[in-house]
């Protein structure tokens, strides 16, 4: 039973610090489509990488912030921010956009289950927890839209994001109440909810859009 509890506590790092580097990345790369100085890519990769989990824990009145508790998270996106500075070109972008894909899928769905576990330790409802862990994995990239002055991409983009991570976030729950182990809801969460992002992304799926 321990070596499972070990197993899913690196699994869950080895995911988390994919996903933090890919939301990062994606914040530096609208950073450098706006043409932003340093510090302007600096505070943007932060906004998309921390963000959410930033929100969530407001909202749950939780200190530190997590990002406060894992300062080599923060180091690790400082590091991100210059290499990507120094070597990333405009010829970069579209397969750096590609390769980041998976690990956005992955890191969305384990930023809900985290969204999730720490509403859920607080006792509140079934579908605040489940808000809560869809705003941790979506807000990131809202507040690097908005700070980057353009629509969210999670708004407009029509391709299912939020909705992955309201599905992923249903099964944690469901699977919290049935008392099964930690490492399982985390698994089932992050594949539900990667699974379904790919899916959308594979087959081209549209969220129906308002009729003007």
């Amino acid at each position: 039973m321990q070596n499972v509890q070990v197993w899913g506590e690196t699994l869950r790092l080895l995911v988390e610090m994919a996903a933090t580097a890919a939301f990062a990345l994606s914040g530096i790369m609208e950073a450098a489509r706006k043409r932003l100085d340093a510090v302007g890519v600096c505070v943007v990769g932060f906004l998309a990488a921390f963000g959410g989990g930033t929100l969530r824990d407001l909202l749950l009145d939780q200190r530190p912030f997590f990002w406060v508790r894992h300062v080599e998270m923060l180091w690790g996106v400082l590091a991100l921010c210059v290499l990507a500075m120094l070597f990333l070109r405009t010829r970069h972008f579209a397969l750096t956009e590609r390769a980041i894909q998976w690990p956005d899928a992955l890191g969305l769905g384990l930023f809900a289950a985290t969204g999730v576990h720490q509403a859920l330790l607080l006792e509140l409802p079934a579908l605040v927890a489940v808000l809560m862990g869809l705003i941790t994995g979506v807000f990131g990239g809202v507040l690097r839209d908005v700070v980057c002055n353009q629509i969210p991409a999670a708004f407009h983009d029509h391709r299912p994001y939020a909705v992955c991570a309201f599905a992923g976030g249903w099964v944690y729950v469901g699977l919290w109440q049935a008392d099964a182990p930690g490492w399982v809801a985390l698994v089932s969460c992050v594949g539900v909810t990667a699974g379904l992002r790919a899916l959308s992304l594979w087959r081209n799926w549209q969220l129906p859009a308002w009729k003007t």
